[in-house]
């Protein structure tokens, strides 16, 4: 029995562990500094980067001295027979051994061809190679634009990790302020719920006193219906929120995840509104830079179309030992192995293309041409975004404060209706008017409150303020 308990124990123990493994709580800034990190966009944007660099060591190294190695083993199964005039022998069979043993070679068929032509083997039936190679770039214009190109690439992907970053900051907001607000919606719904039941059970003992009419129950009732049907409606897309939020975090969508900032909390501290106020800075702004990057990427394009008319000069030096038998008798102490080198310059000169590189250049021009358009288009863009992130935001504002202002107007009706119903003094309608503007007010207020949040992610996202 005490061997069970240790095992139930253990088994218990080791739930809870996994249990709290998958467990996280955050703050909004808590949340935005671990998908800064673990997010799978931000992943792939640092293994972009990390990428960029070792293409840039890798264009680099073009430039560097080259060695390579061989070796090659060649056994002629059927060794190739060459023809030599029997004429220029004058049919000597004297003169075509003297020939075969001064040259190693071996004859085959008879000593006259029937054509007028000795058929002969040269060299041995096996033989072996092994080289060495020094390559050396000595002029390329394409690799001098390629390195550029390369330095390019890096802080290219350097940028879309930062524009990721920017891109996270105001996911992670969107996302935990969506569960903020199926949290928000639930508690409201659960006190609407709790209100109504309350309700509608003193109109049915009204009801049974025979003091109201039966309608009067029955709008009760649907109303209360509604209101569940909007509380199991709200608590699903709760479950989907904390998936969402999980996903933008780069957790596995199971995580448990515990929210210490309260909706009405991060809506007072998101009230900035020096942020309107905020100059804004072209040069400094990600967009911008990567659409100055893009246009230097088309710059380069057309250098390297053009770079092609230069010539180009390579050199090299090989050292190389070359051994023959008829026999595989390469790795006797015996062997006899002939050494060799070579050193050589190789010059190439573009002359003539039919206009094929002239018609290249010209479309890289044009690319380049496009750039600049999309630029000046950039520029109007993010001018434009920065001011409609400054409306939006002041509006969210202003509408926060109205909804607030509503909301307490329309408790405040909803509340005299229901005194007035109980008393006889109003009817089921007024007060379920009262009671759906309350509701409307209510989802009004909680969408202003996100809105606030959101848009000012939005405009610091527009102002390029960097994420902290």
């Amino acid at each position: 029995m005490k061997k069970y308990l240790v095992i139930i124990t253990a088994i218990f123990l080791g739930i809870s562990v996994e249990a709290q493994e998958s467990s996280m709580t955050f703050s909004l800034q808590e949340a935005i500094d671990f998908a800064i990190k673990n997010s799978y966009d931000n992943k792939v944007a640092q293994k972009d980067i990390e990428s960029a660099k070792q293409q840039k060591w890798e264009t680099t190294t073009m430039g560097l001295p080259q060695v390579e190695a061989t070796v090659d083993y060649q056994n002629w199964l059927k060794q190739q027979v060459s023809l030599l005039p029997a004429a220029a022998f004058d049919n000597s069979t004297s003169v075509v051994e003297t020939v075969e043993q001064y040259f190693g070679i071996t004859r085959t068929g008879s000593p006259v061809a029937p054509e007028g032509f000795i058929p002969l083997r040269f060299g041995t039936k096996q033989n072996v190679n092994a080289a060495v190679t020094l390559r050396q770039l000595i002029f390329d214009g394409s690799y001098l634009v390629g390195l550029q190109s390369a330095r390019t690439f890096l802080k290219i992907s350097q940028q879309a990790k930062e524009k990721t970053e920017l891109l996270t900051r105001e996911a992670v907001i969107n996302a935990y302020g969506n569960v903020l607000i199926s949290e928000k919606s639930i508690e409201i719904l659960e006190n609407n719920k709790k209100i109504l039941e309350k309700n509608l059970s003193d109109a049915k003992k009204i009801y049974e006193n025979g003091l109201n009419e039966e309608e009067d129950v029955e709008q009760l009732e649907i109303t209360l219906g509604t209101i569940k049907s909007q509380l199991n409606s709200v608590k699903r897309l709760k479950d989907i929120a904390y998936e969402m939020l999980n996903i933008t975090l780069g957790n596995d969508i199971n995580t448990v995840l515990t929210l210490t900032d309260s909706l009405d909390s991060l809506t007072e501290s998101n009230i900035d509104l020096g942020l309107i106020s905020q100059s804004f800075n072209l040069n400094n702004h990600i967009d911008y830079k990567i659409a100055e990057n893009d246009r230097e990427s088309k710059r380069l394009l057309m250098k390297l179309e053009q770079s092609k008319a230069l010539p180009t000069l390579n050199a090299f030096v090989n050292y190389g030992s070359q051994a023959n038998s008829d026999t595989f008798s390469f790795l006797k102490g015996d062997q006899e192995w002939f050494n060799y080198s070579l050193l050589g310059v190789s010059l190439k000169v573009p002359i003539f293309s039919s206009l094929g590189r002239k018609a290249k250049t010209q479309r890289a021009k044009i690319n380049l041409e496009i750039a600049d358009i999309r630029l000046k288009e950039t520029e109007e863009k993010l001018a434009l975004q920065v001011k409609k992130a400054k409306s939006d935001y002041q509006l969210s504002i202003e509408d926060y404060q109205t909804a607030k202002k509503n909301l307490n107007l329309a408790e405040r009706i909803e509340k005299k209706q229901r005194i007035k119903f109980f008393e006889g003094l109003s009817t089921s309608f007024d007060l379920t008017q009262a009671q759906n503007q309350l509701y409307s007010q209510q989802q009004t207020f909680i969408q202003s409150m996100l809105d606030v949040i959101a848009k000012k992610a939005a405009l610091e996202n527009a102002l390029n303020i960097p994420v902290k």
